[in-house]
C-alpha cells in the first residue's frame, strides 16, 4: 500500500505510536475515494443497538441485513465502516480486505430507565477486532455522566492493549450526564472540552457531533468571550474543535446526527471542510436513504471533501 505526503503527515503526528497502529491508520486514510486526501467519510452502523432495529431499518428494510452496510460502504467508495460486533462477523469472511473495518466495542440500549447514569457495556474485545481483521476499535465516552471515569478507565486500558497489538482507537466523544441539557450536549465549549477529552484519552480518531452557538459553562463562557473564539458559523465552532484535539494534531470527524434532508448534510460536510476538520462519520443518512440516494448523497460528500463542490 502506497501512502501520500498527506497522509504520511498526519501521521508523523501520532509520534509515540506503534507501526502497526500508524499501519491501520494508513489502512483508512488510504481507503476508497478519498484515500490520500487526509479526508474521511466513515459508515457507522451501531444504532440497531442504541434504538432498536424498528426505528433504525424499518424505513429501508434493506438495511436489516449487514451486508447491505458492507456493501454500501464499499460501493460508495468510504473510508471505513463500523459496526458492533455481531453484524461484523455476520460479514467478515465475505467482505474481508475490501474495507477497512472498526469495531464498535461497547454499546448501551434505549430500553433502560431514563433516571440510570448514562454509561455503556463493554460488548467485545481488542482480540475480537484481531480477529475480524479490524483496523480499530471504536469506543464511546460520555463526559458529563457520573459514571464518566469508570468509561474513561475503561477505554484507557482497551487502548493500551489494542496499541500493544497495532489496532487504531476511535473514541465517540458525546457530553451527556445529569447536569447538561440538550443545548449543553451540543454547545460550543461543551464539545469542544469533549474532543479535547478524547484526545487526552489517546484517541487516534476522535468522533463528535456538530456543535451549536451556545455556550453551556459560565467559566467557559467567560474564556470563549476573553479570547475572542469565534462560533458564530458552524466551521467556526469546527474549527474549534480541531483546536482543541491538539490544535488539529488528532484526526477528527463529526457525526451526521438525526436524519435530514440531503442538502443539510451536504451543508454540515461543507462547514466541516471549511473548519479542518477530517471528515464525516455519517450513519442515518445513508443507510436510512434508499441506496441509489444515499449513493448519490454520498458522492456530492466526496466531492465537497475533494473541494470540488
Amino acid at each position: 500500500m502506497k501512502t501520500t505526503g498527506t497522509v504520511q503527515k498526519i501521521l508523523s503526528w501520532y509520534e509515540g505510536e506503534t507501526p502497526g497502529v500508524k499501519a491501520n491508520l494508513a489502512r483508512i486514510l488510504m481507503e476508497g475515494k478519498l484515500g490520500g486526501t487526509g479526508k474521511m467519510i466513515i459508515l457507522p452502523v451501531d444504532q440497531g443497538f442504541e434504538h432498536g432495529p424498528a426505528r433504525s431499518f424499518s424505513v429501508n428494510p434493506a438495511a436489516y441485513d449487514p451486508h447491505y452496510h458492507y456493501q454500501l460502504a464499499i460501493d460508495a467508495g468510504l473510508s471505513a465502516y463500523a459496526a458492533p460486533l455481531g453484524p461484523l462477523e455476520a460479514g467478515a469472511s465475505t467482505f474481508a480486505g475490501q474495507i477497512p473495518t472498526i469495531l464498535k466495542v461497547n454499546s448501551a440500549n434505549s430500553l433502560l430507565p431514563k433516571a440510570a447514569p448514562k454509561t455503556q457495556a463493554i460488548t467485545a474485545s481488542v482480540d475480537d477486532a484481531l480477529r475480524l481483521g479490524c483496523s480499530a476499535i471504536g469506543f464511546t465516552i460520555y463526559p458529563g455522566s457520573s459514571a464518566s471515569l469508570d468509561m474513561f478507565s475503561d477505554i484507557a486500558e482497551m487502548r493500551r492493549e489494542a496499541a500493544r497489538k497495532g489496532i487504531a482507537t476511535v473514541i465517540w466523544s458525546y457530553p451527556r450526564g445529569e447536569d447538561l441539557d440538550k443545548d449543553g450536549e451540543t454547545a460550543a465549549d461543551v464539545t469542544a472540552y469533549a474532543a479535547h477529552i478524547a484526545a487526552l484519552l489517546g484517541a487516534h480518531i476522535i468522533k463528535v457531533k456538530l456543535a451549536s452557538s451556545h455556550l453551556s459553562q459560565p467559566e467557559a463562557k467567560a474564556a470563549f468571550e476573553k479570547g475572542g473564539i469565534p462560533i458564530a458559523t458552524q466551521a467556526d465552532r469546527v474549527r474549534e474543535c480541531v483546536r482543541s484535539a491538539l490544535n488539529g494534531r488528532r484526526l477528527i470527524v463529526f457525526s451526521g446526527g438525526a436524519a435530514k434532508g440531503a442538502d443539510s448534510v451536504l451543508d454540515d460536510a461543507r462547514a466541516i471542510r471549511d473548519g479542518g476538520g477530517n471528515g464525516s462519520i455519517i450513519g442515518r443518512n445513508a443507510f436510512q436513504r434508499p441506496r441509489d440516494e444515499a449513493m448519490k448523497m454520498l458522492g456530492e460528500m466526496i466531492n465537497i471533501y475533494k473541494g470540488k463542490a
